[in-house]
C-alpha cells in the first residue's frame, strides 16, 4: 500500500470500501520499520494503534465515524499521552510516563484519528536541526546527509517519509515551519492561543504553539479544525470562534493584497531560494493577487529579542528538573546541592545547558533591566510592525528559511549561525500571529524550498487559502 497518499485520498478509499483503517495502520507501521534509519520515532505504538484502528473500522461500519477516521497521526514527544513516555528528547525524562493526555491528543482521538507513535526532537525543543536529541539525530529523507530542521524534525520526517498522514509539532521560533521547508511538506503555526497548550511540556510559555505537519494544505486544515478552540485547562487559549477552514480552500487569490517585507529579501538570502520565492510571486500575480512592498522596520532585532526572551522563559520552565521530584536523579551525592548540580549536569545536553545559562544571565540581578525588560519592549515594537503592515495587506509573503537544508555538523560549532537559520520565522512567534510554510520549488541539488505566509491574528483561513493556491499552481507549473 502506498503510504504517501494524502488523508483526503485515503478517506475516499475507506468510504469506497477498498481499504480499512487497520490495513492503513499496518502499512504505515511497515513504513516506520523500513525507515528506522531515519530515527524519526522514539516510541511506536504498534499494538495500541492496531487495536484503535479496529475500533475505528467498527465505527465506520456503523456510520458513526469521526471526521479524521482513517488518519494516521504522529505526535512530537513533548506532548503528553496517558501511560506513554514523554521524553522531550532528553535523558532527563528518558523513562518518565505521562499520567494524562494533552488536549490536542484527546481531540484527535475524539475524531477517530489513530496515533501511531511519538517522534524524535531536539532536547526540550531547543534546536533548529534535530541534532540535539539525546536519542540521536533525525535524518532528512530527501538527502540523508542533511538535517531535517528542528526542533520538530521527527514529526516532519514522519510525514515526508510516508510514516504518517499528518503529525503534530510545536513551534516556538519556527520549529514547525523550518523543518517543513527543509523536507518539502506543509507546516502550520497557528495564532498564539488558537490551540490549547495543556499537556505540552513548556519550553517558552509565551511563544510555544502546537500545529500540524501534512502533505497538503487541506490535510493541515482538517487537523487544525479539530485541535483548535478554547480549552478551560489552558488560561491562554482563546475563545475566538473556530471557522470552517476547509471552506477557505477555494484556490482563488483574486482580490487579495499580499505584502512583501523588504527586510526579508536582503543580504544572507540564498539566490536559489530568492528565485523560487520570486516565481511564487509571479504565480500569485497571475492568479489575481496584488503584491505590495511593505516594511517590518524592527526585524533586525528579531533574533536578539527572541533569544533573550525565549532563553529566559526556558531557564524558568526548566528549573523544575532538579532531580528531586521526577526525571533523572544522580546517586552517590553528599548533599542536596551536589544532587542538583550532578543531576542537571548529567541529564541535560550541551544546547539545553547553553540556553538555560543564557536565560539565567538575562534574568539575573543587575542585568534584568538591560536585557529582559528591554527585550520585552522591543517585542512590542515588533508586534506593532505587524499591526501596521496588516492595515494595508491581507497577509505577508517571505521565505521560510534563508537556505535549503544544511549538512549535519555544518552549524553545530557556531551557535549564532544555527540561531540565524530561524531569522525569517521567529517574528511570527514574537508577534503571536499565524504562519504557514508551503513547498514552492527545489534548488539545483533537489532540496525543497518553502514559501512562508504570515497572517493576522486568528486569520489562519487567509494564509491557508493562499498556501492552498500556491500548492495547486506550483504542482502544475
Amino acid at each position: 500500500m502506498n503510504t504517501h497518499k494524502t488523508f483526503k485520498a485515503t478517506r475516499r478509499e475507506i468510504e469506497a470500501g477498498t481499504t480499512t483503517c487497520e490495513r492503513i495502520i499496518r502499512a504505515h507501521l511497515e513504513a516506520i520499520q523500513q525507515g528506522q534509519r531515519l530515527n524519526a520515532f522514539l516510541t511506536v505504538l504498534a499494538e495500541k494503534a492496531i487495536h484503535r484502528a479496529q475500533r475505528v473500522d467498527a465505527r465506520i461500519a456503523s456510520g458513526n465515524a469521526g471526521s479524521l477516521a482513517g488518519m494516521v497521526v504522529a505526535i512530537k514527544d513533548v506532548l503528553c499521552m496517558k501511560d506513554e513516555r514523554v521524553t522531550c528528547g532528553s535523558r532527563f525524562l528518558g523513562s518518565f510516563v505521562s499520567l494524562y493526555d494533552a488536549t490536542v491528543v484527546r481531540r484527535l482521538i475524539s475524531e477517530d484519528a489513530v496515533i501511531i507513535g511519538k517522534t524524535n526532537m531536539d532536547e526540550f525543543a531547543m534546536g533548529s536541526s534535530t541534532e540535539n536529541s539525546a536519542f540521536g539525530p533525525v535524518l532528512n529523507p530527501v538527502d540523508e546527509t542533511r538535517v531535517p530542521g528542528g526542533s520538530s524534525g521527527g514529526s516532519c520526517v514522519a510525514v515526508a517519509a510516508g510514516m504518517s498522514h499528518t503529525a503534530l509539532g510545536t513551534d516556538t521560533g519556527g520549529s514547525i515551519r523550518q523543518p517543513a521547508a527543509f523536507c518539502g511538506v506543509v507546516g502550520l503555526k497557528p495564532t498564539y492561543g488558537r490551540v490549547s497548550r495543556f499537556g505540552l511540556v513548556a519550553l517558552s510559555s509565551s511563544f510555544d504553539q502546537i500545529g500540524p505537519f501534512a502533505r497538503t494544505v487541506a490535510d493541515a486544515a482538517s487537523v487544525l479544525h479539530v485541535i483548535a478552540g478554547h480549552d478551560e485547562n489552558d488560561a491562554t487559549s482563546s475563545t475566538v470562534p473556530v471557522p470552517d477552514y476547509q471552506a477557505s480552500l477555494t484556490r482563488d487569490v483574486k482580490g487579495l493584497m499580499i505584502g512583501l517585507p523588504e527586510e526579508a529579501f536582503g543580504d544572507g538570502l540564498d539566490d536559489e531560494v530568492r528565485q523560487s520565492i520570486e516565481r511564487t510571486m509571479d504565480l500569485l500575480r497571475e492568479g489575481g493577487a496584488t503584491l505590495k512592498k511593505t516594511a517590518l522596520p524592527h526585524s533586525r532585532y528579531n533574533i536578539s529579542t527572541y533569544y533573550i526572551l525565549m532563553t529566559a522563559e526556558a531557564s524558568s520552565n526548566l528549573a523544575r528538573y532538579d532531580g528531586a521530584r521526577y526525571g533523572h536523579r544522580s546517586g552517590g551525592v553528599r548533599d542536596l546541592t551536589e544532587m542538583y548540580v550532578k543531576s542537571r549536569s548529567e541529564g541535560f545536553g550541551a544546547e539545553t545547558k547553553r540556553r538555560i545559562m543564557l536565560g539565567t544571565y538575562a534574568l539575573s540581578a543587575g542585568y534584568y533591566d538591560a536585557y529582559y525588560r528591554k527585550a520585552q519592549k522591543v517585542r512590542r515594537l515588533i508586534q506593532n510592525d505587524f499591526f501596521a503592515a496588516f492595515r494595508d495587506v491581507d497577509c505577508l509573503l517571505m521565505p521560510t528559511t534563508p537556505t535549503t537544508a544544511f549538512l549535519f555538523g555544518e552549524k553545530t560549532e557556531d551557535p549564532l549561525q544555527m540561531y540565524l537559520s530561524d531569522i525569517f520565522t521567529v517574528s511570527a512567534n514574537l508577534a503571536g500571529v499565524p504562519a504557514i510554510s508551503v513547498p514552492c520549488g527545489r534548488d539545483s541539488k533537489g532540496l525543497p524550498i518553502g514559501a512562508q505566509f504570515v497572517g493576522k491574528h486568528f486569520d489562519e483561513a487567509t494564509i491557508l487559502r493562499v498556501a492552498d493556491f500556491v500548492e495547486a499552481v506550483v504542482s502544475v507549473a
